[in-house]
């Protein structure tokens, strides 16, 4: 081999070097940051060439007041974990109601709602299909047959939160009684004429106690660092090309009763969506 192709390969392998190592410039060390180009090019290409649905993980909020999550590690083993770091990419409501009370079993709801203003609907229950949330008697306070003071249909709200060293983000479903801290987090990032995709979130778990005596675990948010001009395009470039899947997750009783599971989406290439960021 001459020393024109040594130097060559050298060359080549130092710069491959270069490119899979963090940053130490970055932020946060994520791929979308340190890797744009690369990782946006890979999603594409191989998501695009996929059938059926797309996996994210789903975070689990444990009961009775415990203050530790639980994610799936690299070995798809449960971990518990006191904090979940990264840049939330993508945020919204849902709602869901269940006939039937819940199992521990991955049940779809009786009906839902994507965008918490049309139900699928359960003729079978006396809900039409297109029914409007905001008159539906399953979602007024009072209709829960449990408590008699609560609603029936259960709000939540979807968090996708992209973690350090990974390229996917992982599902946090919030129940109702954390939904007020992210509206209130959200609001002090928008005080400030931030978007919540350009800072670093750090979501930590919180002992409360209901009126009952019951105690349980609400999420609370902070901010730990504000992403620069350049690492927010790049989550924005990210969040757009994810966006079809984050948005596409089947709804399941997993992400009411904290139980942790795969959250299936289906992938859609970023030319065919709408516009949102």
């Amino acid at each position: 081999m001459s020393d024109n192709n040594k130097n060559t390969e050298v060359a080549t392998q130092e710069s491959t070097d270069i490119a899979t190592q963090p940053d130490p410039q970055a932020t946060i060390n994520l791929p979308a940051l340190t890797q744009k180009e690369e990782a946006l090019e890979v999603m594409q290409e191989n998501l695009e060439g996929m059938e059926g649905q797309f996996k994210f993980d789903k975070v689990k909020i444990p009961s009775g007041g415990g203050i530790s999550f639980e994610v799936v590690d690299e070995a798809g083993e449960p971990t518990p974990v006191k904090e979940l770091k990264g840049v939330v990419v993508d945020y919204y409501p849902i709602n869901a109601w269940w006939h039937d009370e819940f199992s521990g079993e991955k049940n779809a709801p009786t009906c839902s709602s994507m965008d918490c203003k049309t139900g699928t609907g359960s003729e079978e229950h006396g809900i039409p299909a297109g029914q409007a949330c905001a008159k539906c008697p399953k979602n007024q306070w009072g209709s829960d047959p449990k408590s008699g003071r609560g609603k029936a249909c259960k709000n939540m709200y979807r968090v996708y939160i992209l973690q350090e060293d990974s390229v996917f983000p992982v599902l946090l479903a919030l129940p109702p009684t954390s939904i007020g801290n992210w509206k209130q987090y959200v609001q002090r990032l928008t005080n400030k004429l931030k978007h919540y995709y350009s800072v670093v979130t750090v979501a930590k778990l919180e002992k409360d106690r209901n009126e009952g005596g019951i105690e349980y675990s609400k999420v609370s948010f902070a901010k730990a660092a504000d992403l620069t001009p350049a690492e927010k395009k790049a989550i924005k470039d990210y969040a757009r090309t994810m966006k079809p899947a984050m948005r596409s997750v089947a709804i399941d009783s997993t992400e009411y009763n904290t139980e942790s599971a795969p959250a299936e989406g289906a992938y859609q290439s970023p030319d065919n969506e709408e516009e949102g960021y």
